[in-house]
């Protein structure tokens, strides 16, 4: 294994497991140093032991450069592959359903508060078998993830054309997490809105508002045209900081959900698995349509749609009724006309 492969590979597996930031950074870091010099010029350092001085690398990422070289299987991958490269659900849950999927509808880069860049996200998103993904940074409200300004947003569009460009035939769609404000109107604006291939519609503040409004403020968003998805309807963390569910009407909004084909996330995130199965149960009688997202900050998270996966067969959830089953093509018709692969169109508020 070249060292580039290790160090990215480590970082993948950390990233994988919920690592923090810092520990993963350090062998991105690492990576793009060794990458970035001749080979010859790799193999001396270690050779004469000047590998430790090149800024960006430690004791822990040279002694992995300086192991790949010499042939070995690095000490401390062989250590992460066993503790967090084996499967994240037990047996054969979900295997199924993600090996159905074609793509990702949520996830985020460097430009907000993910780790990695935008090519780099989807890189990884190819490599785990999508054919597309959906590039979903914050909107600008959310000042404490960098959310994008219309300004930044449009630089955004500019560079997934060029990413497209790169990585094709893999397609990388626009879009963006948009922040449903206090009286459910979008965080965005609608002209650039309507522009992105997918729009994920979430809260992130004043999670504790009263039933009622909360109501109120979901039905707006998910009735809205420019909305897709439904992001993390309860808004809880199960694990840190424990938060719990935001109170709303939930027959009510999956109803709304239903009748205007706005898709129910099924957050696949471990600190979230958001809705709670009583909830995705509910939403599947409701008749939604259901993402099933990542919510990725970093390459190796992108492989946590498994856990959504299980989650959603477990309750029943029929393959059909998961927009990330469809194509890049029938994904775009939907969002765009409203009209499902299986001809329904989504009713206009």
């Amino acid at each position: 294994m070249e060292p580039v492969e290790a160090l990215a590979r480590i970082a993948f597996l950390l990233e994988r497991q919920g690592a923090v930031t810092y520990r993963v950074q350090a062998f991105r870091t690492a990576a793009a140093v060794i990458g970035a010099l001749p080979a010859d010029e790799v193999t001396r350092r270690a050779r004469n032991g000047s590998l430790g001085r090149l800024k960006g690398l430690g004791p822990k990422t040279t002694r992995v450069i300086e192991e790949a070289l010499a042939g070995t299987p690095p000490g401390y991958l062989t250590h992460l592959e066993e503790e967090a490269g084996g499967p994240l659900v037990d047996g054969d849950q979900g295997q199924r359903l993600r090996r159905a999927l074609r793509g990702d509808c949520h996830l985020h880069s460097d430009w907000s508060d993910g780790g990695s860049p935008v090519e780099e996200m989807a890189r990884a998103a190819r490599d785990l078998g999508h054919a597309w993904c959906a590039l979903t940074d914050h909107s600008p409200r959310l000042t404490v993830a960098r959310g994008l300004t219309a300004e930044r947003l449009r630089r955004q569009l500019s560079l997934v054309a060029e990413v497209n460009e790169r990585l094709a035939p893999f397609r990388l769609l626009t879009g963006i997490e948009c922040d449903i404000l206090d009286d459910g109107a979008l965080d965005q604006e609608p002209e650039l809105l309507e522009r992105l291939d997918v729009v994920v519609a979430s809260v992130h503040s004043k999670l504790r508002m009263e039933k009622a409004p909360m109501t109120r403020r979901l039905l707006a968003a998910v009735r809205n045209p420019l909305v897709d998805v439904l992001g993390h309807c309860t808004g809880r963390q199960i694990t840190g900081k424990p938060r719990p569910e935001s109170r709303f009407d939930a027959a009510e909004v999956f109803a709304a959900c239903a009748e205007h084909h706005t898709a129910v996330e099924i957050n696949c995130r471990p600190d979230r698995f958001d809705p709670p199965r009583r909830l995705l149960r509910q939403a599947l009688a409701a008749g939604t349509l259901f993402a099933i997202d990542s919510d990725a900050h970093a390459p190796g998270q992108l492989d946590w749609q498994i856990y959504g996966c299980a989650r959603a067969e477990e309750c029943g959830v029929p393959p059909e009724r998961i927009i990330n089953t469809w194509t890049e093509r029938q994904v775009a018709t939907w969002t765009r006309t409203g009209r499902t692969p299986h001809g329904r169109p989504r009713t206009a508020p």
